[in-house]
């Protein structure tokens, strides 16, 4: 009887995954046996590792100290930022001069007039940040009624308060005030926001509608001319106002959405929460139903998209013979869109994501049987310490900190410009009576921001704004290298976070998979000792891991800064080749990634150095590189296809609430300005949430899979080199542990 149970098993070993366990060995021993050399040596079997090791040594000291010296490099800029810089100030606008309105000689003059409104606009929604060449004065209050100057009669009133202090005591001509832009040759009536006089009609033409040009006419503003005597068209009246009015539009649109936040706050909580409940649910379901979950959820993504695409068809026939549209407005802009065509395309979309998956499913049936066994596996593992499953928000959290710290500093740094110039541009105490700098003064105020700047003394031709213009240029370099500096160690810490966490959580699963016996032999508190070991021993090599990645990602982003510096060029061997050097850094940055996290999982079991990590990772990989692409990238895509099921659950429940359909709980629906604002936020924090969950399944999966890896390497099933993989996963593969053999004498002892 015990013979055939034994010839069944091995019957049932041989037909999983179509083929049989000595074809499985045969390949097995191959490849050990007879590996590449250029992809390494195949491991070899040590009776002294049973785990995680224990016994460590500190890694990649030089590259932990350097982290540490950055950091102390990151506290001088951030202290240099909060000292100097003062965010208030990027609240007030800037004239011409490079004043603040509203400080200094300014005080009482609060908002920024314009003196040809049109020409700035034509520059863009840029004019309300950076400004426009044109003159630009502060006022104590914007303009209360219409004016043009009139060319042809050369003589008009000027108001002194809209013009130049050279405009007092003046007697030049209109003409020449206006030709030497000391006086606006025209304004309209005038509202501030954010502290730039914006004529009032645009308030009237956004609530009310209408022709933007009869307005301006409705004004009695014709024949409107600029500095140069050039009458403005209407096309080029009509080109510089829209861009008010999209400004204000967006201002409207973000205080209304701002309002919807604050009126469904609550209910927005609520739908993250349940957000994290469905996570919850699905993650312990998985523990006892992996295989069914896996394939009730390839099952439920199969269903939503061919539902997506018979419904984008059906109604594409429906409409492909009627003009039905839907017009979406934005501002003054309006975008047409036709419902036909828009059916057709999310349909064809659709269909072609169905067949993708549909294709993949029927070649890698059988390789998703091994997908769900590490599935399952994984579940086990993170089943026997619960802890993982909230583990990534603490990183998450540090992230996030860190982030907010880079916001601060870079707020702060990017005032320090406007408090310098405050303190020095146009101090007359800065000069002798006849006029002339006094550069003792100004090295010693000077030297209060930067210490000494190297200032040469001014000769008495000089004037006062070019040596200040030289002190802004010093504080502007500082400034600029003290913000790409920030913005790299922004990236490097927080892929930093990425790494502690990802090592945490590789060390732990590594000490379940080493475990012979699942779930007795594993450690006490195997997550704590593995953050543990990552912070006594891998600090350096954590460092090191991160500044790669970093360094890759401030060149993307130089590289994008040069893509935008040569759109308006003419070179397009130029642009060819950025556009190489971006998708080469990309792959690059995604490859590191990879290698990364499979270098933090052998850092976490054996405890080497950064270098010799991810080259044994890699080599391990490339030796098995058919199971890693066909089996890891298969788990890894089924685990995302559960995730997305997630979020599309959350947003689907959020919809219907706020979209009023779900009849017993209209009583609680909110009226909102828009109601896609807190469903667009609730699907994007489901997804941050379940992000965090599933990474635990995710690296878990990576964990327990490359040590699957080196277990085939190291053991051969016999009884002095026993497997430690799952029974199920040796049962896929075909493979098993010889049982120790017991003597006649203790079978009678037994018995």
């Amino acid at each position: 009887m015990d013979n055939k149970e034994s010839n069944a098993d091995e019957i049932e070993f041989n037909n999983i995954d179509g083929r049989d366990s000595n074809n499985v060995d045969e390949i097995d021993s191959k490849n050990l046996n007879e590996a590449d050399p250029t992809h390494g040596t195949p491991l070899k079997y040590d009776p002294n590792f049973k785990g995680p090791i224990k016994n460590r040594s500190c890694t990649d000291i030089i590259c932990c100290l350097l982290f540490l010296i950055f950091i102390g490099g990151l506290v001088v800029v951030a202290i240099f930022a909060f000292k100097y810089g003062d965010p208030k100030l990027l609240l007030y606008p800037v004239n011409s001069d490079n004043e603040l309105c509203g400080y200094g000689k300014h005080i009482g003059k609060n908002y920024l007039f314009f003196f040809d409104l049109v020409s700035c606009g034509r520059m863009g929604v840029g004019v309300f940040v950076t400004g426009c060449p044109t003159p630009q004065i502060c006022v104590a209050e914007c303009p209360g009624s219409n004016f043009i100057y009139n060319p042809i009669l050369g003589k008009s009133q000027f108001e002194s308060k809209y013009c130049k202090p050279e405009f007092i005591g003046t007697s030049e001509s209109s003409k020449d005030l206006v030709k030497k832009d000391v006086c606006s040759p025209y304004y309209f009536k005038s509202r501030p926001v954010i502290n730039r006089c914006v004529p009032s009609f645009l308030f009237d033409f956004l609530d009310k509608g209408g022709n933007l040009l009869e307005m301006v006419k409705n004004q009695s503003l014709i024949n409107v001319t600029d500095s140069s005597d050039n009458t403005l068209s209407d096309d080029v009246i009509k080109e510089g106002l829209n861009v008010y009015g999209i400004f204000l539009k967006a201002k409207e649109y973000g205080e209304k959405i701002v309002e919807d936040v604050v009126t469904s706050w609550w209910m927005i909580i609520i739908g993250l929460l349940i957000a994290t409940l469905l996570s919850l649910i699905w993650i312990f379901v998985m523990r006892w139903l992996a295989g069914v979950m896996v394939w009730f959820t390839v099952l439920v993504f199969i269903a939503l998209f061919g539902f997506a695409t018979w419904y984008c068809f059906w109604n594409y026939i429906d409409l492909k013979d009627t003009d039905a549209s839907f017009t979406v407005h934005f501002a003054v802009i309006k975008f047409n869109f036709s419902k036909p065509k828009m059916f057709l395309a999310f349909g064809i979309i659709a269909a072609i994501i169905l067949a993708i998956v549909l294709l993949v499913l029927l070649i890698l049936c059988e390789r998703i049987k091994i997908a769900i066994a590490l599935i399952k596996e994984g579940s086990r593992a993170v089943g026997s310490m619960m802890f993982t499953l909230i583990f990534p928000f603490f990183p998450f959290i540090l992230e996030i900190a860190v982030i907010g710290f880079w916001i601060t500093v870079a707020v702060f740094l990017a005032s320090t410009g406007r408090n310098q110039t405050f303190e020095f541009n146009n101090k007359t105490e800065y000069q002798f009576d006849n006029h002339t700098w006094d550069y003792l003064k100004i090295q010693k105020a000077s030297s209060k921001y930067l210490g000494d700047l190297g200032c040469k003394d001014p000769s008495v031709n000089e004037s006062r704004s070019d040596v200040c213009q030289f002190l802004k240029n010093q504080e502007e370099h500082f400034v600029f290298y003290s913000q790409i500096y920030n913005l790299f160690m922004l990236f490097w810490l927080v892929n930093f976070c990425i790494a502690l966490g990802q090592m945490s959580l590789a060390g732990a699963f590594a000490s379940y998979y080493w475990a012979f016996n699942k779930p007795k032999d594993v450690p006490v508190f195997p997550l704590l000792g593995s953050v543990w070991r990552s912070f006594r021993y891998h600090l350096g090599s954590l460092a090191f891991g991160s500044l790669i990645i970093a360094i890759v990602q401030i060149i993307r982003v130089l590289l994008e800064y040069v893509d935008g510096k040569l759109k308006g060029s003419e070179n397009p061997v130029a642009k060819f080749f950025v556009k190489c050097l971006k998708c080469c850094f990309w792959c690059l940055e995604k490859f590191l990634r990879f290698l990364n996290k499979n270098a933090y999982i052998m850092i976490a079991a054996h405890g080497k150095n950064f270098c010799t990590s991810a080259k044994n990772a890699f080599m391990l990989i490339m030796r098995n590189c058919v199971r890693v692409v066909v089996i890891d990238k298969v788990t890894d895509f089924l685990l995302f296809i559960g995730k997305l099921v997630i979020v599309a659950g959350s947003a689907a429940l959020s919809f219907f609430f706020f979209d009023g359909r779900i009849d017993f709980l209209k009583t609680y629906t909110p009226t909102l300005n828009f109601y896609v604002v807190p469903i667009v936020l609730i699907t994007v924090g489901s997804y941050v949430i379940a992000s965090c969950f599933f990474s635990v399944y995710d690296m878990a999966v990576d964990t327990l899979f490359l040590c699957f890896l080196e277990d085939l390497e190291r053991n051969d099933g016999s009884e002095q080199k026993p497997y430690y993989m799952g029974k199920e996963l040796m049962k896929i593969l075909g493979k098993k542990n010889t049982k120790p053999k017991v003597s006649k004498k203790d079978k009678d002892e037994d018995y």
